[in-house]
């Protein structure tokens, strides 16, 4: 499948289900990292705007850049009242954007899907100078028991799962093509909380989550309900998770 397509149908589920990053990261890369009202941001692969949001709170101009229509128009929609963004429909790879037009890119949860030396020279393309690139994942903590039972399900029911972040692991050869000479990487405590509602929206926004019609859909749908109800005190479910980032440049 076309990797601009896994996510067609999915917008609803994953606007609702899925969470923003964490506020230790977006300090950072305010504080440490140089980033400002002044700004300007190729968020890439930005899905329904969840970080593209939460960069637009700080003030900077942040070109929404994301292939899938429905995804697109979710963001769309979500950002409609922030005349400090502009909602692009674009790849990693051929983003539409004008040579040296931002001064940093950031990927959310969405790098394991780029090409990763086509992205490299995108990257170079439409940046300013030698600005930064930051690729960011919510990365849940494989030891938390909620997690692991978590993984079980979808390992037993769904065949496209690879893994937690499109199965990324840390210091990922797709991230050393990416920045070749080196790079940083950091880690945030981001730990989240669901209503039954949420975390099953959260399970089933991920790309190879089975879908309504499937044949093991029922059966699948009641394993991670039953789950919820297993961990879940006074109605809400914890899940320890934290929020990643690489940052470098591909000059």
């Amino acid at each position: 499948m076309d990797h601009t397509q896994r996510f067609e149908g999915l917008a609803g589920v994953y606007a609702a289900g899925r969470p923003t990053y964490a506020r230790g990261l977006l300090d950072a890369l305010y504080g440490e990292y140089g980033l400002s009202a002044a700004s300007v941001i190729a968020d890439v692969g930005a899905g329904t705007g969840k970080l593209t949001g939460q960069l637009l709170d700080r003030g900077s101009f942040v070109y929404c850049v994301e292939p899938n229509a429905d995804m697109r128009g979710a963001a769309a929609r979500a950002l409609s009242a922030c005349p400090r963004c502009r909602v692009i429909n674009g790849t990693a790879e051929a983003t539409t954007l004008e040579a040296e037009s931002v001064d940093c890119v950031t990927a959310a949860q969405a790098f394991h899907w780029f090409d990763p030396l086509r992205f490299r020279r995108e990257c170079r393309r439409i940046l300013r100078g030698n600005g930064p690139v930051f690729l960011i994942w919510n990365i849940r903590d494989p030891s938390d028991p909620v997690n692991r039972d978590s993984f079980r399900i979808f390992s037993e029911y769904c065949p496209a799962f690879r893994g937690f972040g499109g199965g990324i692991q840390k210091d990922d050869a797709r991230i050393r093509q990416l920045f070749g000479h080196g790079y940083a990487y950091r880690e945030f405590e981001h730990p989240l909380c669901y209503e039954k509602d949420g975390f099953l929206r959260r399970s089933l926004s991920g790309s190879y989550s089975l879908r309504p019609g499937d044949a093991r859909y029922p059966e699948y749908l009641r394993a991670l309900s039953g789950l919820f109800d297993r961990y879940a005190e006074n109605g809400l479910l914890h899940m320890a998770n934290q929020t990643v980032v690489y940052v470098g440049t591909v000059d």
